[in-house]
């Protein structure tokens, strides 16, 4: 009987155990944040459940400051739940302490290869402690948990953020914050003559970054703009905000300074008029092209862009692997909602591809994707309508159809302010997209989970070639395909500045591994590797020192 009660009583432990580890990996936010971090001041778990949301803040001169008027930012996810968090809605008649801060900042910058320059050690140490700290797999989740609640998307894909977030920070510490300033020296003309070539910081800069990925984008900028010895203004996404909030409190407590950043919450034509009033030195922008444009008119091209991506892939004729190239094609393509300016938007697939079936795979692939793992998402920059609308006035286009998609998405509670649609993929014949009339039109980026696709021959390369030149960015590409003569054919004659290529070939991945960006374009931003961050957050000063009169110098005739 004893052995029996024993036997029972085991099953029943093992039977809970299973329970809450399954329960855990359901969630994992309910897993790793029984306890917050230290410095935190929200739970993730609590953003848009709790009726009180939490009341995001500004940080200027060192101090935290919220303003008169605030932006409620709703949950992206249930229109009927409550909103996420309030931001604040700052107004010019606000502004006076932040242009004092930016005002307050040298030209020569707050460190310089010349001036407080243990201050390069600092941001190592400062670089190297963030770096442990978001790889702790409790603040890890943190972040995790703060990003899905603001810009929706999968555990993976948030938790791939924080992991490249957290290697860039690592690559940085110890003396790398000081060799980024690496200086250079030539022989003069004569003796006692040398010129040295100095990486300069601007001073007062600004950083206007994107929703999409909340925590990458502005860290990785934030942080090449400080190494570099500027004083930087954040001005993040109003839908996103309270990520990096938390992280200015991350960097606060391991030793960053807390007048070295200033965050600003404001519509953008109040971070205008604060660019423009306080003589920010440079400006670097990530977001639509729109903006971009009118930012670079006002500040006379004081600006570094990251803008608009109409990313295109390229299926060579050599065709294999096919299962992994449709996987990767859809992970491209739908991974985020399609909300990367690295997504894939345009798809030129070889005939042969499309004999091996690789459009049947595509759709059976997107057609897993879901809400409830957020595999698929809301679009925050398009309505259900604009994006539906979009791909009706594709389907006018002679021979075009829908390969999939096409449908706003069942069972949803999605505000009716974002867009809710299931992955998208409409076909256009590459002859007719090539016309005047309708290049445009094929060329629009939509930023959603929605792509064109089109197929061509062996004879019909040198239109798809042309399509690459007619596009008007060019930041991400991919070439798909291991035959070299093909390979070599169309990166010769293309520009993006990332280029994948062989049969690996993506358009997204921003690791810190290698450099991402545009090319082609004199005013664009790199992000992430040392060349990105002394291109975008510094400038080159050249100082000849000529120190020694000759003892037998005669003074010689004027000229």
């Amino acid at each position: 009987m004893a052995i029996a009660i024993a036997k029972t009583i085991t099953k029943n432990i093992a039977r809970m155990i299973s329970s809450r580890f399954s329960a855990a990996i359901r969630s994992p936010s309910r897993r790793t944040l029984s306890t917050l971090p230290s410095w935190a001041t929200l739970d993730p778990s609590s953003l848009g459940t709790s009726p009180t949301p939490h009341a995001v803040s500004n940080l200027v001169l060192g101090q935290w400051t919220t303003s008169n008027h605030s932006i409620t930012i709703p949950n992206p996810l249930d229109r009927d739940a409550p909103a996420v968090c309030t931001v604040p809605d700052t107004s010019v008649e606000e502004l006076a302490p932040f242009v004092e801060s930016l005002r307050g900042v040298p030209k020569s910058g707050v460190h310089n290869p010349l001036k407080n320059v243990e201050r390069y050690l600092m941001y190592g140490e400062i670089s190297r402690k963030a770096g442990e700290a978001l790889s702790d797999p409790q603040i890890s989740q943190f972040f995790v948990g703060a990003i899905q609640k603001t810009v929706p998307k999968s555990h993976a894909q948030a938790m791939g953020e924080v992991k490249v977030t957290a290697d860039f920070l690592k690559n940085f510490g110890g003396d790398n914050v000081r060799f980024l300033a690496r200086s250079f020296g030539v022989p003069g003309d004569h003796y006692g003559q040398f010129s040295h070539g100095h990486r300069w910081p601007y001073g007062a800069v600004a950083i206007v970054s994107p929703f999409n990925f909340p925590l990458e984008i502005p860290v990785l900028q934030l942080m090449g703009a400080l190494f570099m010895g500027n004083k930087p203004v954040l001005k993040p996404a109003e839908k996103c905000a309270l990520v990096m909030e938390q992280f200015l409190h991350l960097l606060h407590h391991v030793g960053m300074p807390k007048k070295d950043v200033d965050l600003l919450n404001c519509r953008g034509p109040v971070a205008e008029r604060l660019i423009l009033d306080s003589d920010v030195r440079l400006t670097q922008f990530t977001g639509s092209s729109r903006v971009a444009e009118v930012l670079l008119e006002k500040t006379r091209g004081k600006v570094k862009i990251e803008d608009a991506g109409f990313d295109w892939k390229i299926l060579g004729p050599d065709v294999d692997h096919v299962d992994y190239v449709a996987w990767q094609c859809d992970q491209d393509a739908y991974a985020c909602a399609g909300q990367k300016c690295s997504a894939q938007s345009i798809l030129f697939a070889h005939k042969n591809w499309e004999n091996a079936g690789l459009f049947e795979k595509l759709k059976t692939n997107a057609s897993t994707r879901n809400l409830e793992d957020l595999s698929i998402a809301p679009v925050l920059t398009h309505t259900t309508r604009s994006i539906l609308d979009h791909a009706a006035k594709l389907l006018e286009i002679p021979g075009s159809k829908v390969l999939f998609g096409a449908k706003e998405l069942d069972n949803h509670k999605i505000p009716s302010v974002y867009g809710a649609v299931e992955p998208t993929a409409v076909y256009v014949p590459l002859n007719e997209m090539l016309k005047d009339e309708n290049f445009g039109l094929c060329t629009t980026e939509i930023f959603g989970p929605f792509q064109i696709v089109t197929t061509f021959t062996d004879n019909e390369i040198c239109h798809v070639l042309e399509a690459c030149e007619r596009m008007s960015h060019h930041l991400t590409a991919a070439v798909v395909s291991n035959d070299v003569d093909f390979q070599t054919a169309v990166l010769a004659n293309t520009v993006n500045g990332t280029t994948y290529a062989g049969r690996r070939a993506r358009t997204t991945g921003a690791p810190q591994n290698h450099w991402f960006g545009p090319a082609g374009d004199a005013r664009g931003a790199g992000i992430g590797t040392p060349e990105a961050i002394k291109l975008v957050w510094s400038c080159h000063r050249e100082i000849i020192m000529d120190t020694v009169v000759p003892k037998e110098w005669v003074q010689p005739k004027a000229t």
